[in-house]
């Protein structure tokens, strides 16, 4: 009700390359490797709380740069939706953190109804400024403007241009009959588009699934640590309660790995997560 918490971990295994480090791990297991042995368990690197009113976006950069100063940088970053943004995906990249993620979609009207021409269908020149509809025709306006605080260009096609289109009613529902486009300076509108189109492939979906680990996670928190209902009143001492039952987790994670054998990658059913909390 009052606050919200971030539990960040380790995942250095895909779902494709799963099955083959438990067989390596079985294999090591039957030549008698020693505890320890075989793929390593994932642990809780970061705990960020915040009150509950504050968004996801928010707690992105402060994530990232805990990580780095603790030396456990991430290459990739798994985040859910609410936690990207232009901006976020390119400073994480200049910071050498590639943020797998899903973006916001193109929420133009064309986009939202499947019909006419989405802002990916137009060919920017980012030297001329100037940009080309998918009929071949000019844009006649480019304006960087500032739009709720952030850097913006906003490019309007004629009147003239467009009124002979024979795709107008496709393109446009703006009264003067005229196309307008909205975008971010080159380097976030590419990064953007980019990321767009990436999550739109099998591959990235495939390797997003295993963002689905710390679901299970959160979930193990909830039933070993209650984590969900904070003892004490005040920030920093419900944010003390969460960094000791992410070091709950992380001193139970390491037991079993030490002293039975590696822990298999998280699972989020029943029955699994009633397994675990038995034999923790």
């Amino acid at each position: 009700m009052g606050y919200k918490v971030h539990l960040t971990e380790t995942c250095g295994t895909l779902p494709e390359a799963e099955a083959e480090a438990e067989a390596e791990a079985e294999a090591e297991a039957e030549a008698g490797a020693g505890a320890g042995a075989g793929m390593m368990p994932n642990l809780i690197t970061d705990v960020h709380t915040t009150d509950a009113t504050v968004p996801d976006v928010k707690a992105t950069t402060p994530i990232q740069h805990k990580l780095a100063g603790r030396g456990v940088k991430p290459a990739e970053h798994y985040l859910d939706s609410g936690y990207p943004s232009a901006e976020l995906i390119t400073d994480a990249l200049k910071q050498g953190i590639r943020m797998v993620t899903p973006v916001l979609l193109d929420h133009s009207a064309q986009a939202r109804a499947a019909e006419g021409f989405e802002k990916n269908a137009f060919t920017i020149d980012w030297t001329t400024r100037q940009v080309r509809c998918p009929a071949g025709r000019a844009s006649s306006h480019w304006n960087p403007v500032k739009q709720h605080g952030k850097d913006a260009i906003v490019v309007t096609f004629s009147v003239l241009t467009c009124r002979g289109c024979p795709f107008q009613q496709q393109c446009t529902t703006s009264e003067r009959g005229r196309r307008m486009l909205t975008l971010r300076p080159k380097e976030l509108h590419e990064n953007l588009a980019r990321a767009r189109a990436e999550q739109k492939t099998d591959t990235w979906k495939n390797k997003y699934a295993i963002r689905a680990g710390v679901e299970g996670t959160i979930n193990q928190a909830l039933d070993i640590t209650g984590i969900r209902r904070a003892r004490y009143r005040g920030l920093p001492k419900v944010r003390l309660q969460h960094a000791f039952s992410a070091t709950a987790l992380n001193v139970i994670r390491l037991d079993a790995y030490w002293t039975d054998s590696p822990l298999r990658r998280t699972r989020t059913s029943r029955l699994e997560r009633l397994a675990y909390h038995l034999t923790a």
